[in-house]
């Protein structure tokens, strides 16, 4: 039997070494997990390491990295190996953009683990996989009212990362450098005006009322660096 050349990228430990378990006593499907890399740092010089890789085990959120915005470069330098998305985030949205992104499937940890090989045998025959419960397209509204989970007021921060975007990312780094409307706006050659709109975009995606609460929010959560 073929060995699957597996390498896992996740930062949690316990979550590894359970799912390695699980390859260990599969007799129907030889797994060999060469390594945990916890994060996405060094991505494509961690990978290489390895003469092989039939396959990349990926969580989404990465110690404060995002996985969507890594995958596409791990495709441009391994395109043959094959790319599987396990993470606890369910958004269809997630799942569309990882697979525009170059990943082949896609599942959630809470699947199970018979989902979780059946996803591995369909990417390695070169089929695209996405686990039992998700979508790429928004789930019929007749039988979807509201997010069937409220969301909690101490959303993690891959999600709280998500909702700005680039440009708010780099108006929020300055305002957590306690600089004015007039210094962003030069630093970032746009109008003031335009800074004022995004610094209210952004504190409304954010839920905070005021720019004490937005820095501390951004900083707890290493939304942006102190």
């Amino acid at each position: 039997m073929t060995s699957i050349k597996t390498v896992i990228v996740d930062p949690q430990k316990m979550f590894v070494e359970g799912i390695q378990c699980h390859f260990n006593m599969q007799k129907d499907q030889s797994i060999d997990v060469l390594a945990n890399i916890p994060d996405g740092r060094n991505i494509r010089q961690d990978l290489s390491k390895f003469p092989q890789i039939d396959l990349l085990i990926i969580e989404l959120n990465l110690n404060g990295q995002d996985g969507l915005e890594i995958i596409p470069s791990i495709r441009k330098y391994f395109q043959d190996m094959k790319i599987l998305v396990c993470t606890s985030y369910t958004d269809y949205k997630y799942v569309k953009e990882a697979l525009i992104s170059g990943a082949d499937g896609y599942i959630v940890k809470s699947n199970s683990m018979e989902d979780m090989f059946a996803g591995i045998a369909d990417i390695m025959k070169g089929k695209r996989y996405i686990g039992p419960g998700l979508h790429i397209t928004p789930p019929n509204p007749r039988n979807h009212v509201g997010d069937q989970n409220p969301k909690s007021r101490f959303e993690d921060r891959f999600i709280i990362k998500r909702k700005l975007t680039k440009r708010e990312h780099e108006v929020l780094a300055l305002i957590a450098q306690a600089k004015n409307n007039k210094e962003i706006a030069e630093q970032l050659f746009i109008s003031d005006q335009t800074v004022c709109v995004h610094r209210k975009n952004i504190m409304r995606k954010l839920g905070v009322k005021n720019t004490v609460n937005l820095i501390k929010l951004a900083l707890e959560h290493q939304i942006v660096q102190g």
